[in-house]
């Protein structure tokens, strides 16, 4: 199994997308409404069905540099076996899902195509 590089806080913006299917959608919809209620951070949509370059069902969470260890820590500590992509938001999309791109529990193949 590939190790993935542990996250670094090398930026002003980030994304993370909690990752699950239809057998952890109870879980991780639990798990963002966690979120939610133990941080001030922007709590996207639910999506049931891949989006953009993801290749499973998530949702995504907004957060600052100064955001970034308490909460890459809270979700190591709490994830309870999902996949969590963290990236970077730099305005270079694939940089920021490649180079930039961070992840805790499975790494998932993403389409990078539309950046291309």
């Amino acid at each position: 199994m590939k190790q993935s590089k542990p996250p670094v806080n090398v930026h002003d913006a980030y994304h993370a997308h909690i990752y699950c299917d239809a057998t952890t959608a109870v879980q991780a919809k639990a798990f963002c409404d966690a979120i939610d209620t133990n941080f001030d951070l922007k709590v996207g949509r639910f999506h049931e069905k891949p989006v953009g370059p993801h290749p499973c069902w998530s949702c995504q969470v907004i957060f600052a540099a100064e955001d970034f260890d308490d909460f890459i820590a809270w979700l190591e500590e709490y994830r309870k076996g999902l996949t969590v992509l963290i990236h970077g938001l730099t305005g270079n999309n694939l940089k920021d899902h490649t180079d930039y791109a961070y992840w805790l529990g499975e790494e998932k193949q993403l389409n990078l195509s539309m950046f291309l």
